[in-house]
Protein backbone atom coordinates (compact mmCIF):
# COMPACT_ATOMS: atom_id res chain seq x y z
CA UNK A 1 0.00 0.00 0.00
CA UNK A 2 1.28 3.45 -0.82
CA UNK A 3 0.83 7.06 0.19
CA UNK A 4 -1.91 6.22 2.70
CA UNK A 5 -2.88 7.58 6.12
CA UNK A 6 -5.68 6.26 8.34
CA UNK A 7 -7.14 8.42 11.12
CA UNK A 8 -9.68 7.70 13.84
CA UNK A 9 -12.24 10.14 15.17
CA UNK A 10 -12.93 10.05 18.90
CA UNK A 11 -15.30 7.08 19.08
CA UNK A 12 -13.55 5.00 16.42
CA UNK A 13 -10.14 4.23 17.89
CA UNK A 14 -10.79 0.53 18.59
CA UNK A 15 -12.36 -0.09 15.18
CA UNK A 16 -9.58 1.85 13.43
CA UNK A 17 -6.88 -0.08 15.31
CA UNK A 18 -8.40 -3.34 14.04
CA UNK A 19 -8.23 -2.02 10.48
CA UNK A 20 -4.66 -0.78 10.87
CA UNK A 21 -3.52 -4.08 12.44
CA UNK A 22 -5.07 -5.97 9.52
CA UNK A 23 -3.25 -3.74 7.02
CA UNK A 24 0.02 -3.55 8.97
CA UNK A 25 -0.18 0.24 9.28
CA UNK A 26 0.19 2.74 12.12
CA UNK A 27 -2.79 4.91 13.00
CA UNK A 28 -2.40 8.53 11.97
CA UNK A 29 -1.99 11.13 14.69
CA UNK A 30 -4.90 13.51 15.15
CA UNK A 31 -6.01 15.57 18.14
CA UNK A 32 -9.58 16.22 19.29
CA UNK A 33 -10.43 18.49 22.19
CA UNK A 34 -13.24 20.66 23.52
CA UNK A 35 -12.92 24.25 24.63
CA UNK A 36 -14.71 25.43 27.75
CA UNK A 37 -17.41 26.97 25.54
CA UNK A 38 -18.18 23.45 24.19
CA UNK A 39 -16.63 24.14 20.77
CA UNK A 40 -14.74 21.25 19.16
CA UNK A 41 -11.11 21.64 18.06
CA UNK A 42 -9.32 19.27 15.69
CA UNK A 43 -5.67 19.29 14.66
CA UNK A 44 -3.95 16.83 12.34
CA UNK A 45 -0.56 16.14 13.94
CA UNK A 46 1.33 14.92 10.87
CA UNK A 47 1.56 15.84 7.22
CA UNK A 48 -1.14 14.56 4.88
CA UNK A 49 -0.15 16.60 1.84
CA UNK A 50 -0.98 14.64 -1.33
CA UNK A 51 -1.89 11.56 0.76
CA UNK A 52 -4.74 9.09 0.31
CA UNK A 53 -6.49 9.66 3.66
CA UNK A 54 -9.13 7.47 5.35
CA UNK A 55 -11.03 9.08 8.21
CA UNK A 56 -13.05 6.65 10.33
CA UNK A 57 -15.94 7.60 12.59
CA UNK A 58 -18.25 5.19 14.40
CA UNK A 59 -21.47 6.83 15.47
CA UNK A 60 -22.36 6.34 19.13
CA UNK A 61 -23.97 8.81 21.57
CA UNK A 62 -23.76 11.74 21.64
CA UNK A 63 -24.54 11.35 17.94
CA UNK A 64 -24.61 15.03 16.96
CA UNK A 65 -21.25 15.60 18.66
CA UNK A 66 -19.75 12.72 16.66
CA UNK A 67 -21.08 14.26 13.46
CA UNK A 68 -19.49 17.64 14.23
CA UNK A 69 -16.16 15.94 15.04
CA UNK A 70 -16.30 14.24 11.65
CA UNK A 71 -17.14 17.39 9.69
CA UNK A 72 -14.46 19.47 11.42
CA UNK A 73 -11.86 16.73 10.89
CA UNK A 74 -12.74 16.56 7.18
CA UNK A 75 -12.22 20.32 6.93
CA UNK A 76 -8.88 20.08 8.75
CA UNK A 77 -7.67 17.39 6.34
CA UNK A 78 -8.85 19.36 3.31
CA UNK A 79 -6.96 22.46 4.50
CA UNK A 80 -3.89 20.28 5.11
CA UNK A 81 -3.89 19.44 1.36
CA UNK A 82 -4.86 15.76 1.52
CA UNK A 83 -5.20 14.41 -2.02
CA UNK A 84 -8.25 12.27 -1.21
CA UNK A 85 -10.42 12.23 1.91
CA UNK A 86 -12.26 8.92 2.19
CA UNK A 87 -14.82 9.00 5.01
CA UNK A 88 -15.50 5.60 6.58
CA UNK A 89 -18.87 5.51 8.34
CA UNK A 90 -19.70 1.91 9.31
CA UNK A 91 -23.10 3.19 10.48
CA UNK A 92 -24.57 6.11 8.54
CA UNK A 93 -26.21 8.57 10.99
CA UNK A 94 -29.87 9.54 10.52
CA UNK A 95 -30.25 6.79 7.92
CA UNK A 96 -33.84 6.08 9.00
CA UNK A 97 -34.82 9.69 8.18
CA UNK A 98 -34.54 8.87 4.50
CA UNK A 99 -37.81 10.18 3.07
CA UNK A 100 -40.54 12.76 3.58
CA UNK A 101 -43.22 10.42 4.89
CA UNK A 102 -45.16 12.97 6.96
CA UNK A 103 -46.06 16.63 6.43
CA UNK A 104 -43.39 19.22 7.29
CA UNK A 105 -40.57 16.80 8.17
CA UNK A 106 -36.92 16.86 6.99
CA UNK A 107 -35.01 14.26 4.99
CA UNK A 108 -32.11 14.23 7.42
CA UNK A 109 -30.17 11.45 5.68
CA UNK A 110 -29.98 13.69 2.60
CA UNK A 111 -28.83 16.59 4.79
CA UNK A 112 -26.08 14.36 6.25
CA UNK A 113 -24.88 13.47 2.76
CA UNK A 114 -24.80 17.15 1.77
CA UNK A 115 -22.87 18.13 4.90
CA UNK A 116 -20.22 15.43 4.40
CA UNK A 117 -19.80 16.29 0.73
CA UNK A 118 -19.66 20.06 1.35
CA UNK A 119 -17.10 19.60 4.15
CA UNK A 120 -14.70 18.12 1.58
CA UNK A 121 -15.03 14.33 1.53
CA UNK A 122 -14.14 12.73 -1.81
CA UNK A 123 -15.64 9.28 -1.05
CA UNK A 124 -17.85 7.67 1.59
CA UNK A 125 -17.65 4.01 2.63
CA UNK A 126 -20.54 2.73 4.71
CA UNK A 127 -22.42 -0.49 5.48
CA UNK A 128 -26.00 -1.78 5.16
CA UNK A 129 -27.86 1.49 4.74
CA UNK A 130 -31.43 1.46 6.02
CA UNK A 131 -32.39 2.50 2.50
CA UNK A 132 -29.86 1.78 -0.31
CA UNK A 133 -31.17 4.88 -2.14
CA UNK A 134 -29.17 7.00 0.35
CA UNK A 135 -26.17 6.32 -1.90
CA UNK A 136 -27.81 8.59 -4.46
CA UNK A 137 -28.06 11.46 -1.93
CA UNK A 138 -24.42 12.29 -2.69
CA UNK A 139 -24.25 14.53 -5.77
CA UNK A 140 -20.63 14.43 -6.90
CA UNK A 141 -18.80 11.78 -4.85
CA UNK A 142 -18.99 7.99 -4.66
CA UNK A 143 -20.64 6.17 -1.79
CA UNK A 144 -19.64 2.50 -1.43
CA UNK A 145 -22.12 0.35 0.50
CA UNK A 146 -20.65 -2.75 2.13
CA UNK A 147 -22.78 -5.47 3.72
CA UNK A 148 -22.58 -7.65 6.82
CA UNK A 149 -24.71 -10.31 5.13
CA UNK A 150 -21.83 -12.74 4.51
CA UNK A 151 -20.49 -12.25 8.05
CA UNK A 152 -23.89 -12.95 9.66
CA UNK A 153 -25.04 -15.80 7.43
CA UNK A 154 -21.73 -17.67 7.65
CA UNK A 155 -21.85 -17.46 11.46
CA UNK A 156 -25.40 -18.85 11.46
CA UNK A 157 -24.50 -21.59 8.96
CA UNK A 158 -21.67 -22.78 11.21
CA UNK A 159 -24.17 -23.33 14.04
CA UNK A 160 -25.74 -26.21 12.03
CA UNK A 161 -29.23 -25.44 13.33
CA UNK A 162 -31.86 -28.13 12.83
CA UNK A 163 -35.12 -27.29 11.05
CA UNK A 164 -34.07 -23.73 10.33
CA UNK A 165 -36.39 -21.09 8.89
CA UNK A 166 -35.47 -17.49 8.01
CA UNK A 167 -38.12 -14.99 9.07
CA UNK A 168 -38.68 -11.67 7.26
CA UNK A 169 -39.74 -9.04 9.80
CA UNK A 170 -42.14 -7.40 7.31
CA UNK A 171 -43.00 -7.33 3.62
CA UNK A 172 -40.31 -4.73 2.95
CA UNK A 173 -37.53 -7.00 4.21
CA UNK A 174 -38.74 -10.13 2.40
CA UNK A 175 -36.38 -9.72 -0.58
CA UNK A 176 -33.29 -9.58 1.63
CA UNK A 177 -34.61 -12.40 3.86
CA UNK A 178 -35.05 -14.53 0.74
CA UNK A 179 -31.34 -14.09 -0.06
CA UNK A 180 -30.44 -15.32 3.43
CA UNK A 181 -32.76 -18.31 3.09
CA UNK A 182 -31.24 -19.14 -0.30
CA UNK A 183 -27.72 -19.19 1.15
CA UNK A 184 -28.78 -21.16 4.24
CA UNK A 185 -30.92 -23.49 2.11
CA UNK A 186 -33.97 -23.26 4.33
CA UNK A 187 -37.60 -22.08 4.06
CA UNK A 188 -38.78 -18.49 4.44
CA UNK A 189 -41.55 -17.14 6.69
CA UNK A 190 -42.99 -13.63 6.87
CA UNK A 191 -44.30 -11.52 9.75
CA UNK A 192 -47.34 -9.33 9.14
CA UNK A 193 -46.33 -6.15 11.01
CA UNK A 194 -47.69 -2.61 11.26
CA UNK A 195 -46.03 0.54 12.68
CA UNK A 196 -47.94 3.59 13.93
CA UNK A 197 -46.30 6.88 12.79
CA UNK A 198 -43.29 7.82 14.95
CA UNK A 199 -44.16 5.29 17.64
CA UNK A 200 -41.28 2.90 18.30
CA UNK A 201 -43.77 0.18 19.18
CA UNK A 202 -44.31 -2.12 16.22
CA UNK A 203 -47.35 -4.38 16.09
CA UNK A 204 -46.60 -7.86 14.78
CA UNK A 205 -49.69 -10.03 14.48
CA UNK A 206 -49.43 -13.07 12.17
CA UNK A 207 -46.87 -15.43 10.67
CA UNK A 208 -47.13 -16.35 7.01
CA UNK A 209 -45.35 -19.71 6.78
CA UNK A 210 -44.56 -22.54 9.18
CA UNK A 211 -42.29 -21.94 12.20
CA UNK A 212 -43.68 -24.62 14.54
CA UNK A 213 -40.86 -26.67 16.09
CA UNK A 214 -38.26 -24.83 14.02
CA UNK A 215 -35.15 -22.75 14.70
CA UNK A 216 -36.26 -19.32 13.53
CA UNK A 217 -33.62 -16.80 12.38
CA UNK A 218 -34.47 -13.12 11.93
CA UNK A 219 -32.14 -10.80 10.00
CA UNK A 220 -32.46 -7.01 10.11
CA UNK A 221 -30.31 -3.99 9.32
CA UNK A 222 -30.34 -2.60 12.87
CA UNK A 223 -31.64 -3.03 16.40
CA UNK A 224 -32.43 0.27 18.07
CA UNK A 225 -34.81 0.02 21.03
CA UNK A 226 -35.51 -3.65 20.15
CA UNK A 227 -39.27 -3.03 20.31
CA UNK A 228 -39.91 -4.22 16.76
CA UNK A 229 -37.66 -7.29 17.04
CA UNK A 230 -39.09 -8.36 20.39
CA UNK A 231 -42.63 -8.13 19.03
CA UNK A 232 -41.52 -10.46 16.25
CA UNK A 233 -39.94 -12.83 18.79
CA UNK A 234 -43.22 -12.98 20.76
CA UNK A 235 -45.23 -13.81 17.63
CA UNK A 236 -42.77 -16.57 16.70
CA UNK A 237 -42.97 -17.99 20.23
CA UNK A 238 -46.76 -17.94 20.08
CA UNK A 239 -46.58 -19.85 16.80
CA UNK A 240 -44.38 -22.59 18.24
CA UNK A 241 -40.81 -21.70 17.23
CA UNK A 242 -38.35 -23.96 19.08
CA UNK A 243 -35.56 -21.37 19.35
CA UNK A 244 -35.13 -17.87 17.98
CA UNK A 245 -31.96 -16.16 16.72
CA UNK A 246 -31.65 -12.52 15.67
CA UNK A 247 -28.92 -11.18 13.39
CA UNK A 248 -28.41 -7.47 12.69
CA UNK A 249 -25.65 -5.33 11.21
CA UNK A 250 -26.00 -2.35 13.53
CA UNK A 251 -26.47 -2.75 17.29
CA UNK A 252 -27.72 0.70 18.33
CA UNK A 253 -29.25 -0.76 21.51
CA UNK A 254 -30.72 2.49 22.80
CA UNK A 255 -33.17 3.03 25.66
CA UNK A 256 -34.80 -0.21 26.87
CA UNK A 257 -33.12 -2.46 24.26
CA UNK A 258 -30.89 -4.43 26.64
CA UNK A 259 -33.67 -5.01 29.18
CA UNK A 260 -36.00 -6.14 26.41
CA UNK A 261 -33.40 -8.63 25.12
CA UNK A 262 -32.68 -9.90 28.66
CA UNK A 263 -36.37 -10.41 29.42
CA UNK A 264 -37.16 -12.11 26.11
CA UNK A 265 -36.82 -15.77 25.18
CA UNK A 266 -34.53 -14.99 22.26
CA UNK A 267 -31.70 -17.55 22.12
CA UNK A 268 -28.97 -15.29 20.71
CA UNK A 269 -28.60 -11.81 19.21
CA UNK A 270 -25.77 -11.59 16.67
CA UNK A 271 -24.40 -8.13 15.82
CA UNK A 272 -21.49 -6.66 13.92
CA UNK A 273 -19.32 -3.97 15.50
CA UNK A 274 -20.28 -1.10 13.18
CA UNK A 275 -21.47 0.70 16.32
CA UNK A 276 -19.29 0.42 19.47
CA UNK A 277 -21.05 -1.66 22.12
CA UNK A 278 -20.21 -0.61 25.66
CA UNK A 279 -19.30 -3.16 28.34
CA UNK A 280 -22.60 -2.81 30.20
CA UNK A 281 -24.44 -3.84 27.02
CA UNK A 282 -22.33 -6.97 26.44
CA UNK A 283 -24.73 -9.48 27.96
CA UNK A 284 -24.57 -13.27 27.49
CA UNK A 285 -27.29 -13.30 24.83
CA UNK A 286 -25.35 -10.90 22.57
CA UNK A 287 -22.55 -12.02 20.24
CA UNK A 288 -20.50 -9.34 18.47
CA UNK A 289 -18.68 -10.17 15.22
CA UNK A 290 -16.02 -7.87 13.81
CA UNK A 291 -16.63 -6.41 10.38
CA UNK A 292 -13.36 -4.44 10.50
CA UNK A 293 -11.54 -6.90 8.16
CA UNK A 294 -14.11 -6.20 5.42
CA UNK A 295 -13.51 -2.46 5.75
CA UNK A 296 -9.75 -3.03 5.83
CA UNK A 297 -9.87 -5.05 2.61
CA UNK A 298 -12.01 -2.33 1.01
CA UNK A 299 -9.45 0.33 1.94
CA UNK A 300 -6.63 -1.84 0.58
CA UNK A 301 -8.37 -2.35 -2.76
CA UNK A 302 -9.28 1.32 -3.14
CA UNK A 303 -5.73 2.39 -2.36
CA UNK A 304 -4.35 -0.08 -4.91
CA UNK A 305 -6.92 0.86 -7.57
CA UNK A 306 -8.53 -2.59 -7.57
CA UNK A 307 -12.27 -3.26 -8.09
CA UNK A 308 -14.59 -3.77 -5.11
CA UNK A 309 -17.00 -6.10 -6.91
CA UNK A 310 -16.03 -9.27 -5.05
CA UNK A 311 -16.33 -7.54 -1.68
CA UNK A 312 -19.71 -6.00 -2.46
CA UNK A 313 -21.17 -9.26 -3.73
CA UNK A 314 -23.11 -11.38 -1.25
CA UNK A 315 -22.55 -15.13 -1.49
Amino acid sequence: MKNIKIFACNSAEEFTKEICDYLGLEMGQIKFMKFKNDNTFVQVLETVRDKDVYLIQTIKPPVNERIMELLIAIDALKRASAARINVVLPYFPYSRSDKKDQPRVPITAKLMASLIETAGATRVITCDLHNPAIQAYFNNINCDRLSAQNLLQEYVKEKNLEDMVVVATDAGSSKKAYKYSEYLQCPLALIDKRRDGNNDQAIASNVIGNVTGKSAVIFDDEIDTAGSIMETVKVLEKNGAKQIFVGATHGILSGPAIDRIKESNVTEVILSNTVPITDEKKIDKITVLSIAPLFAETIKRLNEGKPLGELLKNK
